[in-house]
């Protein structure tokens, strides 16, 4: 049980895939639950602070080196336009994070979320909050959607 754990807590962290896959693989697998959206909560959302906190740093540091430069000031340049259509309503902006990161697609979840946020230089708490209530959102669609028959992965 608990290597089932494991991976489905290993799967949740990897960007991109993130809870959506760690859900569905601990259940399929048939982890309780209960555990499987604890450990997948957990996993998911233990990159969060160190998104947040040295995303932006790394892109900064590499936007004018020759190799990754061009791709670096892309994602800056993106999150910033990006997040201006955000800021328009700032007491807004921690619910649509929470959106954000709450429809389980590909690219939309605690990683791209996280990422943002840590680009538009809003507050750790608030956003952390909203990429959890958002995560929470995800595993609890996911399961629904799985309860159904219906597989999101294809």
């Amino acid at each position: 049980m608990w290597k089932k754990c494991l991976i489905a807590f290993l799967i949740s962290m990897v960007p991109l895939i993130e809870i959506r896959g760690g859900i569905l693989y601990a259940l399929i697998a048939g982890v309780p639950t209960w555990l499987a959206y604890l450990v997948c909560i957990i996993g998911n959302m233990l990159p969060v602070p160190i998104i947040f906190f040295f995303a932006r740093k790394v892109l900064e540091w590499g936007k004018d080196k020759k190799i990754i430069g061009k791709f670096f000031t892309f994602c800056l340049e993106k999150g910033h336009k990006g997040g201006q259509k955000l800021l328009k309503g700032k007491n807004g902006v921690y619910i649509a994070l929470l959106f954000f990161v709450g429809i389980p697609l590909p690219g939309t979840g605690a990683w791209t979320g996280t990422l943002a946020a840590s680009i538009l230089d809003l507050d750790f708490k608030k956003s952390s909050a909203a990429v959890m209530v958002g995560v929470i959102l995800a595993g609890v669609i996911i399961g629904v959607l799985s309860l159904f028959g219906i597989n999101i992965l294809t």
